[in-house]
């Protein structure tokens, strides 16, 4: 009889483990979307607001901005991946990147929306790439100039450095560029478009697919080629790594350029949505990514971007019920209850124990 039993029990149907995140991210995509639902006439009269129009747009706008910040979070869990070290100017790199933008789309005597659909794609795909490419140079610059000499110091001495390499950065724009904000181009036009029953605006489409784009490509750069190969072992074991051939310096500069080129694409992204830019952006922008890439599992890219949107849709939850101010309260609230219960982030460290 307890055979028979047992046996019926193992028949039973199981939920497979590769599913649970999925439905946890489906879940809770569901639950910010009614949260934002909820709280969107908080500040309007109950007569004038359309509810499901205004927790869509909210929702929308969470996910632009939590692209952002998933963008920045990559280069800084990427880094401290490889060689463990929290890169402070990451930040400033981003900052950078939206001015080189600015610069270029400015020399070419752009102010507002282009009409043309080719010349707009021509545009986009120019400024993406002289930014990126700019921003992943200077990367590699500071790698080279600024970390690798320090590489086997103590852990505090590149830690400080990072900061020196930061204020360098912002002053260089501050002294060099501007000492306030400068204006943007918003080149894209900003139409409402109907895809079924959602309405989004054009820039908040192209912001939501180019960023899940590079976190996809990244994702399959580091899983499905050999130079994703060399940085994965480089992160387990950067001695044994070079006992087995890979140039461990090619491996970290590969890193740096690739983490600061994200960045210098999410510094696009930020003149193209906001349309504005400013020498200190990068201070609360690097915070609230570095904060993302520890919320999600330092050293886990996949962690770093749920943590960029995790972050978005609380800043954008926080301004919807009226308590904007105290976006950033808690967003540092959720990371300090997140690492209680579970300190190395939602989805872990992917780091190797090293003897």
């Amino acid at each position: 009889m307890t055979t028979a039993v047992q046996g019926s029990r193992s028949r039973l149907p199981v939920l497979d483990r590769r599913w649970l995140t999925p439905i946890g991210v489906v879940l809770a995509l569901v639950g910010a979307f009614l949260l934002m639902y909820l709280g969107s006439c908080s500040t309007v009269g109950a007569g004038t607001c359309d509810r499901f129009s205004q927790g869509e747009d909210q929702f929308i706008n969470a996910l632009t901005v939590g692209g952002m910040y998933a963008l920045i979070a990559l280069g800084y869990t990427m880094v401290y991946g490889i060689i463990e070290l929290i890169n402070f100017a990451h930040g400033e790199v981003f900052m950078c990147g939206s001015f080189v933008s600015w610069g270029l789309l400015t020399n070419l005597g752009f102010t507002g929306p282009i009409s043309d659909p080719l010349l707009l794609a021509g545009v986009l795909v120019l400024a993406f790439l002289v930014s990126m490419v700019v921003m992943g140079v200077v990367g590699v610059v500071i790698e080279r100039l600024a970390y690798r000499p320090l590489r086997n110091a103590p852990r505090l001495t590149p830690l400080i450095t990072a900061i020196g390499v930061s204020f360098i950065l912002q002053n260089i724009i501050f002294v060099g560029i501007s000492n306030s904000f400068v204006n943007s181009p918003q080149i894209i036009p900003n139409p409402l478009l109907e895809l079924g029953a959602i309405h989004i605006r054009l820039i908040n489409l192209f912001v939501i697919v180019l960023t899940l784009g590079l976190m996809t490509a990244l994702h399959l750069f580091i899983n499905r080629t050999s130079l994703g190969r060399a940085m994965r072992s480089t992160a387990i074991d950067r001695d044994a790594a070079q006992i087995m051939g890979v140039n461990i310096n090619s491996t970290i500069a590969l890193t740096f350029f690739i983490g600061s080129a994200l960045a210098g694409a999410a510094g696009v992204v930020q003149g193209l949505y906001f349309g504005v830019t400013q020498f200190q952006i990068g201070f609360q922008g690097g915070l609230k990514a570095f904060t993302a890439a520890v919320l999600g599992g330092i050293g886990n890219t996949t962690g770093a971007a749920v943590g960029g949107f995790i972050i978005g849709f609380i800043e954008v939850l926080a301004s919807t019920y009226g308590y904007g101010r105290w976006s950033e309260a808690a967003v540092f609230t959720t990371l300090v209850l997140v690492l209680v219960f579970r300190p190395t982030g939602i989805l872990g460290q992917q780091l190797a124990d090293r003897a």
